[in-house]
């Protein structure tokens, strides 16, 4: 029976001495991935390139390009009559005339006509708006893509600031200090 304790008691202690490795990883991990300065200081190039697509995206860059391809294809649109107010439309009306069957005959054949001189224009906006709508769902993933791997670089911890801070974690423990680190600032 003492056999078995002694044996339960050494795999507790390896168990204790393999979590406290993971911890301080652990650590190290989180302290490499926030170490920003040390980051911007071994790869400056780098670093900026992070921050200006990390700009891009949180400004709304990639939405502001496709809005921007989309009427390089389809052209500008066209702005909003400022003037058509209901006084006007009321005028318009009156210079048809006073009889009302005549002056609805009248907008319903203009209209129309309208509707006919339109129809090819209307196939021809509707190709235009379904090839820019296939064009933004494909470049979309690649958007999306690019964003997420900008966001892990930002993230990633290099190996040389993750042993240091690994080195630091474990110099704290061999000296059996408790509590928070000096250099946390708490």
């Amino acid at each position: 029976m003492g056999t078995r304790t002694d044996a339960a008691e050494a795999a507790v202690v390896a168990a204790r001495t393999d979590l406290g490795d993971e911890v301080d990883r652990l650590e190290a991990a989180g302290r490499a991935a926030v170490d920003i300065p040390s980051k911007v200081k071994a790869n400056p190039a780098k670093a900026a390139g992070v921050a200006a697509g990390g700009a891009f995206l949180a400004l709304g860059g990639p939405k502001r390009l496709f809005r921007r391809a989309r009427r390089a294809v389809t052209g500008k649109d066209e702005d909003l009559p400022s003037e058509l107010l209901p006084k006007e439309v009321e005028k318009t009306l009156r210079k048809l005339g006073s009889d009302g069957k005549a002056v609805r005959g009248t907008l319903e054949r203009e209209f129309a006509k309208y509707l006919d001189d339109r129809q090819k224009e209307r196939k021809k906006e509707g190709v235009i708006a379904a090839v820019t709508g296939l064009a933004i769902t494909a470049l979309r993933p690649i958007a999306m893509r690019s964003g997420r791997q900008i966001a892990e670089r930002m993230l990633d911890p290099n190996q040389p600031a993750f042993d240091e801070q690994l080195r630091r974690i474990r110099e704290r423990r061999r000296g059996g200090k408790p509590g928070a680190p000096g250099d946390a600032g708490l």
